[in-house]
C-alpha cells in the first residue's frame, strides 16, 4: 500500500527549501481516501453513461435531472449538487452560451444543433467524485463541433502533460496554449478544485498560466481539471435571475469537459470522467 502522507512528509521540505509553494498536509489523500473517491467515480461515470443513452432533441433539461437523480440513488449514491448552497437540482445543464451552473428546467427543451454540458457530482460513502461531459444534439454547426472537440483535447493534453512534482500552473499553460492556437479563449474566473472529502477543496486549478509556476503537485493530491472554452472572448457574467448560471459576455458558445484526477507516484489517474 502506498503511503502518500509519508511520501509527502519525506519530500516536502526539499521543495520548500527550493522556494516552491507546496500543498498543505490536508491536500494529500490516503490510499483509502483515493479508493473511496474511485468508487464514487464509478457511480458518477455510470450516471453520465445513462444520460448519454437517453439525451436527445425534444427532451427538457428537467428530464436530464430526473435521469441523474434516479440513477444516482439506484446505484447507492447521493447527487451532490442538490441543495448545495441552495442549488435546487441534482445536476448542472448548461446549453450553448451557458458556461456552467445551468439549472434544469421543464420549460428548457433541447433542440437540434444545441451543445450541452452535463455536470454531475456523486457522493458515495462520504466521498465525492465530479465530472462533466459535452453532448451535441443532432447535427450542430462546424464551429460548435470544433469547439467541443478542442475543449476535450485541451483537457486530455493537460492530463497527459502533467506528472508528479509538476507545477499547478503547468495545467493551465498547456490548456491555454492549445485553446488559443485554435482561435478560442479560456475562462479565467472559474476553475477546477480539490475534491474527494468535500465537494470543493483547495487548491484552485487555473486553466491558464505560466509553465513552471504555482504549487508543486504531490502524489496523493486529488482535484478536477475542467477547462471552460469560449468561442469568442473569455468574458462571462452571472445570470441575475438565479445567481447561479454563468454565460458568455458576447453570446458565443462555450464548451467544458471535466475529470477528477489523482496524482500518483508515477503519473496521473482519472477517477471520474
Amino acid at each position: 500500500m502506498i503511503d502518500y502522507k509519508k511520501n509527502y512528509e519525506e519530500n516536502v521540505e526539499k521543495y520548500k527549501k527550493m522556494g516552491y509553494e507546496v500543498p498543505k498536509p490536508d491536500m494529500i489523500k490516503t490510499e483509502a481516501d483515493i479508493e473511496g473517491i474511485r468508487r464514487a467515480g464509478v457511480i458518477n461515470n455510470l450516471v453520465l453513461d445513462e444520460v448519454a443513452k437517453h439525451i436527445h432533441a425534444g427532451m427538457s433539461t428537467e428530464e436530464i435531472n430526473t435521469i441523474v437523480h434516479e440513477k444516482t440513488l439506484e446505484l447507492g449514491g447521493i447527487p451532490a449538487p442538490l441543495n448545495y448552497e441552495g442549488f435546487p437540482k441534482s445536476v448542472c445543464t448548461s446549453i450553448n452560451d451557458a458556461v456552467c451552473h445551468g439549472i434544469p428546467d421543464p420549460t428548457v427543451i433541447l433542440k437540434e444543433g444545441d451543445i450541452i454540458n452535463v455536470d454531475c457530482t456523486t457522493i458515495y460513502e462520504g466521498y465525492y467524485a465530479d465530472a462533466s461531459r459535452m453532448f451535441i444534439i443532432g447535427e450542430a454547426s462546424a464551429t460548435a463541433k470544433d469547439l467541443v472537440k478542442v475543449a476535450k483535447e485541451s483537457l486530455d493534453l493537460a492530463f497527459k502533460g502533467i506528472k508528479p512534482y509538476s507545477h499547478l500552473r503547468d495545467i493551465g499553460a498547456i490548456i491555454e496554449k492549445y485553446v488559443k492556437s485554435h482561435g478560442y479563449s479560456v475562462v479565467h474566473e472559474i476553475g477546477g478544485h480539490g475534491v474527494g472529502i468535500d465537494f470543493h477543496e483547495d487548491p484552485f486549478i487555473y486553466h491558464y498560466g505560466k509553465k513552471g509556476t504555482g504549487m508543486v503537485l504531490f502524489p496523493g493530491m486529488v482535484f478536477t481539471i475542467e477547462p471552460m472554452v469560449n468561442e469568442g472572448s473569455r468574458g462571462v457574467f452571472i445570470d441575475s435571475s438565479n445567481d447561479w448560471t454563468i454565460y458568455t459576455d458576447d453570446g458565443g458558445l462555450s464548451a467544458q469537459w471535466e475529470y477528477t484526477i489523482v496524482v500518483t507516484m508515477d503519473g496521473l489517474e482519472i477517477l471520474a470522467s
